[in-house]
């Protein structure tokens, strides 16, 4: 019975312990990563809905044109936990974009409007016409970066604002590549696609660069990991299960114990 206290109460000190810590570091890189402060840190941390609806704007008019998203699909832009457009705002997404279809009845695709059902659209065909574009580099696709870099929301949002005018002497950067202070190597062929005054909210916020950087990483973030805010809610239920099982536990052994005559 002793033992079985013991194991309980480590699972119970180990979940409170990954439910509660906050890792962000990059294995990379010995710069120290900008550390903002995220809505969705923390034990009961929670996202930002305007914060997600106007990093969607970003991601749309600033990120759209070279990066895909294709485990995304619109209707998952309404879906709670999210941005939550609602059911109308997000048939007015999807309707935006042209997606091939078919085949039809002669065995044709054609083209029509996009559906919530959809997955996002991507900008190029394949890999190959996206490399072309790039000048032979392939832009990620954004739907879980965040979870494939480390360092996850704190490392985009380091690269996003780490572009630098002036190169340090030992760094030599090529045709087409700018300096990064806080990407692996500290080269990047993408220019820096954030500057003030480069979309204009439709909620009024004031689109200064922090402020796309952090929008647009708070919706990758979701984008990578939708269901966080239940994750989290499952987990605090978890752990307080834990610790009333423990409780119970112990309480059982006390009284087991009570009836035991002690050796003399």
């Amino acid at each position: 019975m002793k033992l079985f206290y013991l194991k309980f109460k480590s699972i119970a000190f180990i979940a409170i312990f990954v439910l509660t810590t906050d890792v962000s570091f990059s294995k990379e890189s010995n710069v120290q990563l900008l550390k903002p402060n995220w809505s969705f840190d923390g034990f009961f941390g929670k996202f930002d809905r305007a914060s997600l609806q106007r990093g969607y704007q970003v991601y749309k008019e600033v990120c759209a044109s070279c990066h895909s998203m294709s485990l995304l699909s619109y209707r998952n832009l309404a879906e709670e936990g999210g941005p939550e457009f609602t059911v109308e705002e997000v048939k007015a997404v999807a309707s935006q974009f042209e997606v091939t279809d078919g085949p039809n009845n002669d065995g044709e695709m054609f083209q029509r409007s996009g559906k919530p059902s959809d997955r996002f659209v991507s900008p190029y065909p394949n890999q190959n016409a996206s490399r072309a574009a790039n000048g032979g580099a392939y832009p990620p696709d954004m739907s879980v970066l965040v979870k494939a870099r480390p360092g996850g929301s704190d490392y985009i949002y380091s690269v996003l604002m780490g572009y630098e005018e002036i190169t340090p002497e030992n760094i030599k950067l090529e045709e087409g590549v700018y300096y990064n202070k806080y990407m692996t190597g500290n080269k990047i062929r993408m220019a820096s696609p954030l500057s003030e005054g480069v979309i204009e909210y439709t909620d009024g916020t004031k689109a200064s660069q922090e402020q796309m950087a952090k929008d647009v990483v708070s919706f990758l973030t979701w984008a990578a990991e939708p269901h966080l805010e239940a994750r989290k809610e499952l987990g605090f239920k978890s752990v307080i299960y834990l610790l009333i099982l423990t409780i119970l536990v112990y309480l059982i052994k006390k009284k087991i114990w009570l009836r035991i005559e002690p050796k003399v």
